[in-house]
């Protein structure tokens, strides 16, 4: 039995069914409810799209779909069934066979779902042969053909590289190549373009739609961003606090939200700095002069030169690949340049970390992409923020724990609720809020912010935005903005520097360079910021194609 939506698409039988689905979390040994009664109806070949900020329990609804839940909860009630299966009564058996041959996944960190030990093929051939679906000869075959389909660089090799020899997008697709190895009749995609570039973006989606629509698989696709999810979802459930808010048809969602909260959600990022002063002619705070650097004997920054001036913020902008983490690497000293120079005001630093003072150090700090991977997770969050303090500023016992809270207050974050807490206790945001206290623990006057909000979803980027630009204004912090997000250099930036293939193509103040005409690349990062019109993708793709 089909159904026919309200544009004439028409779907296969019902795949997945979920009837008042609860599921617990546990804390403090104490169990308590996270998602409360969700029903779930999805058809082969329909792609439903869970939206909502974070902790709605989307990635948690998304992963019972496989009849999995994550550490330290449990599915509590409810049916979930999958082709005529209750994959709540499934045993583990039934549930092993299931996962990875009908039933697939892509996770939102490429980087941490791969195995860094193995390379890309023998990760993708792993599933196939081990199901009995195909030999290792035909499945590295099959791999190439789906790395060509979706436009990875040379398929016929690239297969051959371990995962961190390729780019944040290239991986991406490696990865949603490997989820469909075993031809899956649904996947769950849980935010599988956050990291990405916007260019990048437009080719993972398109790839991802495209395949999807190939095989007629059925897809959950998780995300925090509406203009996305508009070009990938036939139908669109808004989740908050594990509650079902509304449901509908894309296109009459995004016309016509019944609840305030999904009208929210489609207004945000209404925040922009006010404009700076204009930086003095004085020598800035930090400049990078002809920077040349490789790895190995692959160049990857040529001639790169930029300022970066006190209380100001500089947002680097450019697709995956072309040089933005490089020059951070290289302003930091984990990478030595091959040649050029940075000078920290006015005076160079030692290109090498390991030569640089601990004062040198202690100015100029950085906030990472993934909070998940940049905080140790056997530390409480006293222990995160208290390190640097210990090292830098030599502070111990109660002087040190003072110090904690006050950071603590600083973010935003309840002293006596968070001092004591781990980081599987902590949503991303809040995770994210521990980084940036870890980063102004050192008293720096510079801090790098790589990628600081891709992995939020926009109420909370918002926050985290509005609370990077008040200590801005508070403490006279400069920063150096890797990302990208176009609406977030609208919103932060003073300068913009422009890079593609590790060069700088543009830059200068962020109302000239944003202001036509463009050069010809940055007018392509400028056109591939998704919109909330579900045929804006299709349409781009035909201007692209004409």
């Amino acid at each position: 039995m089909s159904e026919e939506t309200g544009d004439g698409s028409t779907f296969g039988d019902v795949l997945v069914e979920m009837h008042g689905l609860r599921i617990e979390g546990r804390s403090d040994d104490i169990w308590h409810e996270i998602v409360h009664g969700i029903d779930v109806v999805l058809h082969r070949g329909e792609v439903l799209g869970l939206i909502g900020e974070s902790g709605a329990g989307k990635s948690t609804i998304g992963l019972a779909a496989m009849g999995f839940a994550r550490d330290g909860c449990r599915i509590s009630g409810g049916s979930i069934m999958f082709d005529g299966v209750d994959l709540a009564k499934a045993s583990e058996e039934s549930l092993r066979q299931l996962r990875g041959s009908r039933i697939a996944y892509v996770a939102q960190s490429a980087a941490a779902a791969f195995n860094p030990a193995h390379k890309l093929i023998d990760q993708y051939c792993e599933a196939p042969v081990q199901h009995g679906i195909m030999p290792r000869a035909e499945a590295e075959s099959d791999a190439i053909d789906l790395y060509g389909r979706l436009q990875l660089p040379d398929p016929e090799s690239i297969g051959f590289r371990y995962p961190h020899q390729v780019s944040g997008g290239q991986l991406q697709r490696a990865m949603t190549a490997m989820a469909m190895a075993c031809r899956p009749d649904l996947i769950v995609f849980d935010e599988p373009t956050t990291a990405l570039d916007v260019t990048t973006q437009i080719e993972v989606l398109s790839a991802i739609r495209g395949i999807v629509r190939q095989f007629n698989t059925a897809a959950i696709y998780i995300t925090h961003d509406l203009a996305v999810v508009s070009q990938m979802a036939d139908r669109i459930m808004v989740l908050r606090h594990g509650n079902l808010i509304e449901e509908g048809e894309t296109r009459g969602m995004l016309e016509d939200p019944q609840k305030d909260y999904t009208r929210d959600l489609l207004a945000v990022r209404t925040f922009r700095k006010e404009l700076a002063e204009e930086p003095d002619a004085n020598v800035p705070l930090l400049r990078a002069e002809n920077i040349y650097a490789a790895y190995g004997k692959s160049p990857v920054l040529f001639d790169v030169s930029m300022d970066i001036h006190r209380k100001r913020t500089v947002a680097v902008v450019g697709e995956s690949g072309s040089g933005k983490s490089t020059m951070a690497r290289v302003i930091t000293g984990l990478l030595v340049p091959s040649q050029g120079q940075v000078y920290y005001d006015g005076q160079p630093l030692p290109r090498d970390h390991r030569k640089r003072s601990k004062d040198e150090k202690r100015r100029l700090q950085m906030i990472y992409q993934m909070p998940d991977t940049a905080i140790n997770p056997r530390q409480r969050v006293n222990s995160i923020i208290g390190r640097p303090l210990e090292f830098y500023l030599g502070m111990r016992g109660a002087d040190r724990d003072a110090r904690v809270r006050e950071l603590l207050e600083m973010i935003e974050l309840d002293p006596a609720e968070f001092f004591d807490r781990f980081p599987d206790e902590l949503s991303g945001g809040q995770k994210q809020r521990v980084c940036i206290a870890r980063a102004l623990a050192a008293e720096p006057e510079l801090i790098i912010c790589d990628e600081v909000t891709s992995a939020l979803d926009q109420l909370v980027a918002e926050e985290i935005l509005k609370l990077l630009q008040g200590l801005q204004d508070e403490l006279g912090l400069a920063y150096m903005f890797i990302t990208h997000d176009i609406a977030t250099v609208r919103a932060v930036a003073d300068e913009i520097v422009v890079m593609l293939r590790g060069e700088v193509v543009e830059q200068g103040p962020k109302e000239q360079v944003l202001t036509p005409p463009h050069h010809e690349y940055t007018e392509l990062l400028l056109s591939s910021v998704p919109e909330m019109d579900p045929d804006w993708l299709d349409n781009l793709l035909d201007q692209r194609s004409s």
